[in-house]
């Protein structure tokens, strides 16, 4: 099968008229060891484009991602789904590509569901079916299925697709997010239509009936609404829509919205437009977040595309574009009267972790504490600070090579950032060198945990309350840590430095 695949994909490649068919050539080991940015803990295909998490679901003991791919080449173009399995999380087996194009169309985002009760009717044996709903791209976009009866290794798509189709002149029409609503044994689907999320309702996975929209009025509108998806966390329901050309930080980012969902209606309790969005993550480089399906004891766990339109074609790596972020945990916790929906690297990251370095308390007042990195640049740092009377403080990854991020808490602004200006190759792209920068709430203490991989550092401040993704590409890892404080002192309580396998 799999020799069949890589011959149907140079037949395309042959036949295709798209000019980055420069990477098919290339055998995957070469692609994994020549290429310096190429992330050692986060997910990436062993070579080409890809982008979007699809299809994601949780079933006989394997986490399934499958993800937006092009199999002829390193920039975006001739969509297909790509294939990978887990079983922790944190290593992932390379499956082959799992749906390609057809006469149809190409193949968009979309997900993947455990059909229990066989509603489809494709189940064969005792194995339950697989069902993964796709957005169809030609001349417009329509919605299609397609089934696999054998743990995801193999799909066949639906002989009478496409399984819904728009009603009226809707050029966005796309990414399904499945899922089944027990209280009315019924499939229910979000779909992005414009700037709206509509949803749609069946009891058999190939019918489908309109139920209701959401979001006109509620949310950032300044791009187009994609990757839906919709879950619920005790009794509330959470509704994710991601933002194709804007953020508060510019460019492509993940809004949510808190409330409540009959099987028809979703009724949000967060602000209407004219209030800010409620943002899962405050970085350049975290989009098309959704979750996984079926994933045990209930658990929250998603994934974004670790990238942003506005230069994803353009990042100066070799033989692949584009990683995931880490797996992250998303919970609920009610502050000041609001919701909050939490995210943070999922448990099974810390088997990652190696040697660990401890420091003692130190005190902070102006510039030059400084600690050494791993040279490998694989590694967390884990800081507890306690503010005190500084109004800015901070810290910078720096290298040898005078390449340097700034982290920054300042208390004259209320906002924590991150400013990878100076990081390392930035002239890819005019939109690239950048400060992110997100809310911060008034404390006297806080926790930072950092991941830094080699093309990427992820921060998160006080257990997942903020998040903040962003890529870099410096010409040598950051090997040495710089505090500073400004207008008076503070202190780091507990600082830790652990070397990531």
């Amino acid at each position: 099968m799999e020799n069949l695949i890589f011959i149907i994909s140079l037949i395309c490649c042959v036949a295709c008229s798209d000019k980055n068919c420069d990477n098919t050539a290339i055998s995957d080991e070469t692609a994994i060891s020549d290429e310096p940015f190429r992330p050692a803990y986060h997910f990436t295909p062993p070579k080409n484009w890809c982008n979007d998490p699809n299809g994601m679901v949780y079933y006989a003991g394997e986490y399934h991602l499958f993800y937006q791919y092009n199999p002829q080449g390193t920039k975006w173009g001739n969509m297909s789904w790509g294939h990978a399995v887990s079983v922790d999380l944190t290593t992932w087996q390379h499956m082959p590509v799992a749906l390609f194009p057809d006469k149809l169309g190409d193949i968009f985002s979309g997900s993947a569901v455990v059909d229990e009760n066989n509603t489809a009717g494709f189940q064969t044996g005792n194995e339950k079916t697989l069902l993964a709903f796709y957005t169809y791209n030609k001349n417009g976009q329509t919605q299609a299925l397609a089934y696999s009866t054998d743990k995801g290794r193999n799909w066949t798509k639906y002989s009478q697709n496409p399984v819904l189709r728009p009603e009226g002149n809707k050029p966005d029409f796309r990414d399904p997010k499945v899922l089944w609503y027990a209280p009315e044994n019924k499939w229910i689907m979000a779909l992005a239509a414009g700037n709206v999320i509509e949803f749609y309702s069946s009891t058999n996975a190939k019918k489908w009936k309109y139920e209701s929209r959401f979001g006109a009025e509620y949310g950032n509108h300044d791009g187009i609404w994609e990757c839906p998806d919709l879950f619920q966390i005790g009794e509330k329901w959470i509704l994710l829509v991601n933002n194709s050309r804007n953020g508060d930080n510019s460019g492509s980012a993940t809004q949510y919205f808190v409330g409540n969902f009959d099987g028809k209606t979703f009724t949000s309790e967060s602000p209407q437009q004219g209030q800010p969005a409620h943002w899962l993550d405050y970085g350049k480089d975290h989009y098309a977040m959704v979750t996984w399906a079926n994933a045990p004891n209930n658990r929250k766990i998603g994934l974004a595309w670790m990238s942003n339109w506005e230069y994803a074609n353009e990042t100066p790596t070799k033989h692949f574009r584009s990683a995931m972020s880490v797996p992250r945990e998303l919970t609920l916790i009610r502050e000041n009267g609001k919701y909050l929906l939490k995210n943070e690297p999922v448990r099974e990251m810390e088997n990652l972790r190696g040697e660990k370095t401890t420091f003692s308390s130190i005190e902070i007042s102006g510039n030059g504490t400084v600690k050494d990195l791993p040279v490998s640049g694989l590694y967390e740092i884990l800081i507890d600070m306690e503010k005190q009377t500084a109004q800015q403080f901070g810290f910078k990854l720096k290298n040898s090579k005078t390449e340097e991020v700034t982290v920054l808490f300042d208390f004259q602004n209320n906002i924590f950032s991150i400013n990878r200006t100076k990081s390392g190759i930035v002239n890819f792209s005019e939109r690239f060198p950048a400060t992110t920068i997100a809310p911060l709430a008034v404390k006297n203490e806080y926790q930072l945990r950092v991941l830094v991989d080699k093309c990427s550092i992820e921060a998160f401040l006080d257990g997942g309350e903020m998040s903040m993704t962003n890529l870099v590409f410096p010409n040598e890892p950051y090997n040495t840590i710089e505090f500073f404080g400004k207008n008076g002192k503070y202190t780091i309580n507990n600082f830790a430095i652990i070397k990531l396998q």
